[in-house]
């Protein structure tokens, strides 16, 4: 299948597939065709974004797994499309990647298409808050959103979904800062700790991925069991 590469990415997409995905590169591809097409149809992608879901979407999420160490558990609250979990399973075939979301007509859209690709991904209907949801996709190395919810109200669905020393990586924009310095008493009281902002791509995509990094904090004297794999 030919892949209509669109004007804006022409000058550098090719050469950060190839460095973001490797030998998955075709993968990517499928699931930008499915996204700019089916996904369109099926109101899941905006129409007005095709012309950048390789910058804005695809690459600006794959990129954010510079942060995420060898074999982790990944659990995506608010997948949507698949966004970023689905980049990140793709580029990552090392990670474990669950994609939790509430509403019907999406989940059925990422069971079909981790199928077509092919991916070692787990699709959970439902909202991060609800028990049936932490108990099956709980207990993870890392949780991952992108434009959510503001962040306080992010990290309150996260911080769950993660072991104690487990870390959220929450995608936001040039605010970032800004609702860390607004937020940062009710996130430590929540259970957030080591708020970074921290930029992913430098040197692949054009404008680098921002994203707030924080802990879950280990309650007492007990040891993090943070480690690649963990769950």
């Amino acid at each position: 299948m030919e892949h209509e590469e669109e004007p804006a990415t022409q000058a550098w997409v090719d050469d950060a597939i190839v460095r973001v995905f490797g030998d998955r590169a075709d993968t990517a591809r499928a699931y930008y065709d499915s996204l700019k097409g089916d996904g369109v149809v099926r109101g899941l992608i905006g129409p007005r974004e095709v012309p950048r879901l390789w910058e804005r979407h695809l690459l600006n999420c794959a990129v954010v797994g510079e942060l995420i160490p060898e074999g982790a558990s990944v659990v995506d609250v608010g997948s949507g499309a698949g966004l970023p979990g689905i980049p990140l399973a793709i580029a990552r075939p090392d990670l474990s990647v669950f994609l939790v979301e509430p509403l019907l007509r999406r989940t059925v859209y990422l069971a079909e298409i981790v199928e077509q690709l092919g991916l070692d991904v787990t699709v959970v209907r439902g909202r991060a808050e609800q028990p049936g949801v932490i108990k099956e996709a709980g207990g993870c190395d890392i949780v991952t959103s992108r434009a959510v919810a503001p962040l306080e109200k992010l990290a309150r669905w996260s911080l769950p979904l993660v072991h104690e020393g487990g870390v959220m990586l929450a995608l936001k924009g040039s605010t970032a800062q800004e609702e860390i310095d607004r937020d940062s008493g009710t996130l430590t009281r929540i259970g957030a700790k080591n708020f970074q902002v921290l930029q992913c791509g430098e040197g692949v995509v054009p404008t680098p991925t921002i994203v707030v990094r924080a802990e879950r904090a280990v309650r007492g004297n007990r040891v993090p069991k943070f480690s690649a794999g963990s769950r």
